[in-house]
């Protein structure tokens, strides 16, 4: 009498796909986070060279690059309507970084809520940031629409920072682990960040930059708007060096003195960068490490924030 045949079968691809991905946080994960911040600081960049290199309506209509095609054709969009679609074209970088990201999170998901929802709103808010994008060339670059379309890049920026802390961290709640004091002048430095990237925005639209030569400009006085965006840069620097004081009271295991220093220098440069932009006439260069160097203040800043914290059963209270 013959054995009986197994009924066992190798799993399927789906399940042997589902049984690779991540069901704890380890290097894919971590440099997925990564990943996620580095493209998404890097699409300012890229955004910032089609602006001041004029190529803002390099593709005239959007989704198409102009009426009759998807893609460029020298013949009506010239050099700049391919740095326009090559900047077009690193959005698909972002939505594959964001759906590896979601992949790498997706077991996990009940227990690391917080990275499978950080990672599915930046997932979601990328189509959302493209959309912008095709707006701003559908009104021509209206300098206040151009602004909204840098400022979601600073809060994916932003979201993007505190994915790459949370992936570090341990789950669970979380509670204040440094004094009062520490943290509301955290959150004050952090309203005057805001407040200079704003006002910078502004500076920006009325300056010459406008993205193409027929492009308005937002009307506002330029000399002016300079010297009011350095009011609340400078009060943010005061406010860093009086941070990175107080970081050495704060427990040595949120590596504050670490974070704080990190702002502080990224702070001193671009200080250096605005002041010798502002005194050479604007040059494109120094205008697009200007710009990347704003969303690095904000994942500096970010990373401050996300230190003020520690797990419930480890923090240390002032």
């Amino acid at each position: 009498m013959s054995a009986p045949q197994s009924t066992t079968t190798a799993p399927g691809i789906r399940q042997r796909f589902w049984l690779w991905l991540p069901d704890r946080v380890d290097r894919r994960v971590i440099a997925a986070a990564w990943a996620t911040l580095v493209v998404q600081i890097g699409i300012v960049g890229t955004g910032g060279l089609v602006r001041l290199t004029g190529s803002g309506l390099g593709c005239d209509t959007w989704p198409r690059c102009n009426a009759d095609s998807f893609v460029p054709v020298p013949e009506v969009s010239g050099v700049h309507g391919f740095i326009e679609f090559g900047n077009r074209l690193l959005t698909f970088v972002l939505v594959a970084v964001a759906i590896i990201m979601f992949l790498f999170v997706v077991r996990m998901r009940r227990e690391r809520r917080d990275l499978f929802w950080l990672s599915l709103l930046i997932g979601l808010y990328v189509p959302l940031q493209a959309v912008i994008g095709g707006i701003t060339v559908l009104t021509d670059l209206n300098p206040y629409v151009v602004g909204l379309h840098y400022f979601a890049s600073v809060l994916l920026v932003a979201l993007s920072a505190v994915l790459v802390v949370r992936v570090y961290a341990e789950p669970g709640p979380r509670v204040r682990a440094v004094p009062r004091w520490f943290a509301a002048v955290t959150h004050v430095t952090t309203a005057f960040v805001l407040l200079t990237v704003i006002v910078g925005i502004l500076v920006t639209g009325s300056g010459p930059h406008a993205g193409d030569g027929g492009a308005a400009r937002n009307g506002l006085n330029p000399e002016l708007m300079q010297h009011i965006h350095a009011w609340p840069a400078y009060i943010t620097f005061a406010l860093t060096l009086v941070l990175v004081a107080g970081s050495w009271r704060t427990p040595p295991a949120l590596r504050l003195r670490l974070w704080t220093l990190l702002l502080l220098g990224v702070e001193l440069v671009q200080i250096a960068v605005g002041l010798w932009q502002a005194r050479t006439g604007l040059p494109i260069v120094l205008v697009n490490i200007h710009m990347v160097l704003a969303v690095g203040l904000v994942a500096a800043m970010t990373a401050v924030v996300m230190h003020l914290k520690a797990p419930a059963r480890a923090a240390v209270h002032s």
